[in-house]
């Protein structure tokens, strides 16, 4: 039998398909330096309790070392015979130090092995992650203070509201990606316990220190209890949750870019640099950056949903099937960074067209509220009132084919006679976003300390 982890139980080898099914080296080959890490931590806590002697832990210490040096410069050769990455560590050790390296495996098995690993590779993405949302918002607070007094409308069921900033609406999305590291941030909180020593599942009768590895990998504490610790993927789902909300948030401003920069609508550029063309139409200009975004968001929604799946039924403790964890949660984490690479890139690029949005705020009698609220203010109008007042002066406009701020005072008057020229001043779009100062409105003076409070934030954590 080659199999020297596991074939001492087999008098035959398995089938061919059995062998494809079952090896995943193609996929854990990227947790060479986490499983590397975790063999020294383990041999060092070894070798300090006695249970292996410090020449063994020395000389496993130095293999390891030559192992990751080889697998790092890529001269490694990964072989499928030996079925995962702790089996190909494994064998190369035993050719470069002999029988020393049969002893790395005391008081662990695989399940806690790669329990350990994948928990440390998957702390490291949180990180790498949590760094490209910093940039990201950084990037929109900054173009959001540039852009605090440039009108737009706001929308609600993607029909004119009321007139918003362009500041202000970027800086809706720094709040999405500020709950976004706050999500990664909990799951990494929660990840932060060791699982090496639950062995296969019942712990072991050799006397470890679980703190002492814990501590040396970055743990905060070894887990409590050796069947979760080798049954629980919920760290995966986690993040993959987090994953999933933070590439739905990119996908919802990538729509977002994608309808803005329509000749149609006109309200953003982008440049050369996140657009390509047409094979046969010379003139077009596609924002494929931004639609690859919104698509590739299927992909990480996708691993949360397979991950699922995989982990409804499956009883305590470690089951085959898990295996499955690490394919679709490596390719939906690399693709969530290379989306928030490529939409912090678009938000530095875009360039808004402030008149075409401005044009665009006063269409579809946007400031009605603001006359509907002067109404409450100046005529001591119920708001109710004023709703149905403000809805007969908009339908009056629309009757005659005007804007609401062009609408003659005396057919408002007509509707209210209390109603004087100086509820004229209150229906211009720059006056409608002036007087929203509530806490979190629009404003240009609340976006733009919101802007400059929150790149101060994002200085001090970098």
């Amino acid at each position: 039998m080659t199999n020297k982890m596991w074939g001492g139980r087999f008098s035959s080898e398995p089938a061919a398909i059995m062998a494809e099914i079952n090896t995943s080296i193609d996929v854990d080959s990227r947790l060479f330096r986490q499983d590397i890490a975790v063999s020294r931590a383990h041999a060092a806590m070894l070798a300090k309790q006695g249970i292996i002697s410090a020449a063994d832990g020395k000389a496993i210490a130095r293999g390891l070392d030559l192992v990751l040096k080889e697998m790092a410069s890529g001269e490694f050769a990964f072989k499928r015979e030996h079925e995962d990455i702790h089996g190909n560590v494994e064998t190369r050790l035993r050719e470069l130090i002999g029988p020393a390296a049969g002893r790395l495996h005391t008081a662990r098995s695989r399940n806690d092995q790669v329990a350990t690993d994948f928990r440390l590779w998957v702390r490291e993405s949180i990180d790498e992650i949590d760094a490209l949302l910093g940039a990201y918002q950084r990037a929109l607070a900054e173009k959001a203070l540039a852009h605090a007094a440039t009108v737009m409308p706001g929308f609600t069921h993607l029909q004119p509201a009321q007139p918003v900033t362009f500041g202000h609406h970027l800086l809706a999305y720094v709040e999405m990606a500020a709950r976004d590291r706050g999500r990664f941030a909990g799951a990494r909180e929660r990840l932060n316990e060791c699982p090496l020593g639950a062995a296969a599942l019942a712990g072991t009768s050799f006397p470890l220190d679980r703190a002492m590895t814990a501590k040396r990998l970055g743990f905060a504490r070894p887990s409590a209890n050796s069947l979760d610790a080798v049954a629980d993927r919920d760290f995966v789902l986690e993040v993959l949750s987090a994953a999933a909300i933070t590439a739905v948030h990119l996908s919802r401003f990538a729509e977002e870019i994608v309808i803005w920069t329509s000749p149609m609508v006109g309200f953003l550029d982008l440049s050369d640099a996140f657009a390509t063309g047409s094979s046969i139409m010379p003139q077009k200009r596609n924002p494929d950056a931004a639609e690859l975004v919104r698509a590739k968001t299927g992909r990480i929604v996708g691993a949360l949903q397979a991950l699922l799946m995989v982990m409804k039924g499956l009883p305590l403790a470690y089951q085959k099937d898990m295996q499955e964890d690490k394919e679709s949660t490596i390719d939906a984490l690399g693709t969530l960074s290379l989306c928030l690479g490529a939409m912090t890139g678009m938000v530095d690029d875009i360039r808004p067209n402030t008149a075409r949005m401005r044009e665009a705020a006063t269409l579809g009698f946007s400031t009605a509220t603001d006359l509907a609220d002067w109404l409450v203010r100046a005529l001591d109008m119920p708001f109710r009132d004023a709703h149905h007042v403000t809805g007969r002066i908009v339908a009056a406009a629309e009757r005659l084919g005007v804007a609401l701020d062009a609408l003659p005072l005396e057919e408002m008057q007509a509707i209210e006679p209390r109603i004087g020229a100086e509820a004229l001043r209150v229906l211009s779009v720059e006056n409608s976003v002036k007087t929203r100062t509530s806490f979190g409105g629009t404003a240009p003076k609340n976006v733009r300390a919101q802007a400059r409070r929150w790149l101060k934030k994002l200085r001090s954590k970098a």
